[in-house]
């Protein structure tokens, strides 16, 4: 009975948690961070560079987005509010890829599948590897403040913690992503019939998180200066301050 009681409040909790995040985290940003992830899923379906030792998808041009929000989010919000964002993603791509799926299945137009054909495998592999990179990279970009105690807002802080653990995430998340949508999924009916070597998939992971990264550091500036302010205006005060007041201690 106790157990049982437990994990009622616990899921309780986590609604709330959630109810109060979306509340808090500003509208735009949480619209741009879902229509990114799902616009990255359409994209992965065009390979724009094809050759024996290296692939790349058009999905490369935007994929570095969806990681500096999670940075800005994860040092203003704490690394639990970047997870519970990323996991909304991830419901969002399911329901995409339920949603492409039964159109498919209904319209049997040509046309249309050229579009949204075996994007139903896209998205799965997506949000297996987007939960499994955001999580990490969530978790790291947290681990890397300890260093930086003293100085936790300062811009070296933001620039190590964000530079790093994009560069690990990235590698994960483009490596399971291609591994899976190219490398395994092919093999099932209805998915999308496109077909990476496992050369292609290792050095496309490598070289996409180094220009993802790259990408990011160009706009770093961007995040610390979005984080700097919402620290002056207070944005999402009540989120911080019931769910993330270890951080809150430092600034004060």
């Amino acid at each position: 009975m106790h157990s049982k009681e437990t994990g009622s409040l616990e899921k309780r909790s986590l609604a709330a948690m959630t109810a109060c995040l979306l509340k808090s985290l500003p509208i735009v940003v949480t619209i741009l961070f879902i229509v990114d992830t799902i616009l990255m899923n359409f994209l992965a379906r065009y390979t724009v560079v094809n050759l024996p030792w290296l692939a790349v998808n058009a999905a490369i041009t935007i994929s570095w987005i969806s990681f500096l929000i999670l940075d800005i989010v994860t040092k203003h919000f704490g690394p639990e509010a970047a997870n519970i964002l990323s996991v909304i993603a991830a419901i969002v791509n399911f329901t995409c890829s339920v949603v492409c799926a039964v159109i498919c299945a209904i319209a049997k137009n040509p046309a249309l599948d050229s579009v949204i054909g075996g994007q139903w495998s896209v998205f799965t592999a997506s949000t297996i590897a987007f939960v499994a990179s955001a999580i990490s990279n969530n978790y790291l970009n947290a681990a890397l403040a300890k260093p930086f105690e003293n100085n936790p807002d300062g811009k070296l802080a933001y620039s190590v913690r964000s530079f790093v653990s994009t560069l690990i995430s990235q590698f994960t998340d483009n490596f399971l992503f291609l591994f899976l949508a190219f490398y395994i999924f092919p093999y099932i009916p209805t998915a999308l019939p496109v077909r990476w070597t496992m050369p292609q998939i290792l050095v496309c992971s490598i070289l996409c998180a180094i220009l993802e990264l790259v990408t990011e550091a160009v706009f770093a500036p961007f995040g610390y200066f979005v984080c700097k302010k919402w620290r002056e205006k207070n944005v999402g005060k009540t989120y911080r301050k019931k769910y993330f007041s270890k951080e809150l201690s430092h600034e004060a």
